[in-house]
């Protein structure tokens, strides 16, 4: 008896460790669970992008907006029920779209295997493999296992997302308190290669004077996409954030806030400020540099205080949670 009793004190850690393994994200999470998982949503990806090419930019920027607040958990998909306000409500998300096809990809996904893949993994892999689409980094091995939260944080979105007008200072420190130094920042800010902003956004540096950081010509031109101070938030009035090559995640952008050409004022900040104007420097010089760092930053925020093991759940329709 006191040689089993040892040998079950031997086993125990080793069976608390497996146990906390299997509760951590994991490359090929769904391998034996649902071995298709992430074919389908790269092929429902790809689908989407054929129907409507700005998805890709879509799932970036959804990644950006869910995984900062709080988690990478899919609460911003949670529609405002029960006395919740979602957080598609916040200001901070103003322009989100495209949420619905999250749900095509999901329901492609409880066909092939009911009540298994996380609507917050389809959130993370949607964003990389839409990267692809979008002549970005080689695939990027992204682990899985997340959980979905159950509830939503409107009330604490503007706490953890960045505001276009924040100081440099302020958004280094939102990015750094996940994980992600100074490059990383600068690489992610990247992702307004692709994409566009809403005069709603714009206005405050064209009128009623024009923002001195902003290259003249390039003022004129913004001052036709957007004509008047007021503008209508319901209606679609925007400049794309690069003329160039707007459906390109490339080094494009850097090369054109070095040269008075950003939108926002995040963006001309980068330049400005000396913790950043050396990486943008090095990234408009660079596009490989820039596609490695903002995989880098990609992936640690992809992996910021994942819902695991027994924590959250996995809903069955990503615009709700489950009913009790």
């Amino acid at each position: 008896m006191a040689n089993y009793s040892r040998f079950l004190l031997l086993l125990l850690p080793l069976l608390l460790h497996i146990h906390n393994v299997k509760s951590e994200l994991q490359l090929k999470y769904y391998a034996k669970s649902c071995p298709r998982a992430e074919d389908i949503i790269k092929e429902q990806v790809a689908t989407l992008y054929h129907k409507h090419g700005n998805t890709a930019v879509s799932w970036i920027r959804n990644l950006f907006h869910d995984c900062m607040v709080k988690s990478c958990d899919a609460s911003l998909y949670l529609d405002t029920s029960n006395g919740l306000e979602s957080e598609k409500e916040s200001p901070r998300n103003f322009g989100m779209r495209n949420f619905k096809y999250i749900e095509t990809i999901k329901q492609a996904l409880e066909k092939e295997c009911p009540n298994t893949v996380s609507c917050a993994d389809i959130v993370a892999l949607s964003a990389r493999d839409g990267l692809l689409w979008l002549g970005g980094p080689i695939r990027i091995e992204m682990k899985t296992g997340r959980k979905d939260s159950k509830e939503t944080y409107f009330s604490e979105v503007e706490k953890y997302l960045p505001n276009h007008n924040d100081s440099m200072s302020s958004v280094l420190s939102r990015f750094q308190s996940i994980g992600i130094d100074t490059e990383g920042t600068v690489a992610l800010l990247g992702a307004h290669s692709v994409g566009r902003v809403h005069c709603v956004n714009l206005v405050h540096r064209l009128y009623p004077t024009v923002d001195p950081t902003i290259d003249p010509d390039y003022a004129k031109y913004l001052k036709g996409r957007c004509p008047s101070p007021n503008p209508d938030p319901e209606a679609v009035l925007y400049s794309r954030f690069d003329r160039e090559t707007t459906m390109i995640l490339d080094n494009i952008y850097y090369k054109n806030i070095l040269n008075k050409k950003g939108l926002l004022i995040v963006d001309q900040e980068l330049v400005t400020d000396p913790n950043t104007s050396p990486f943008v420097v090095k990234m408009a010089a660079d596009n490989n540099y820039f596609h490695q760092q903002f995989a880098r930053a990609m992936l640690i925020l992809s992996e910021n205080k994942p819902l695991i093991g027994d924590q959250g759940e996995i809903r069955k329709v990503c615009r709700y949670v489950n009913s009790a």
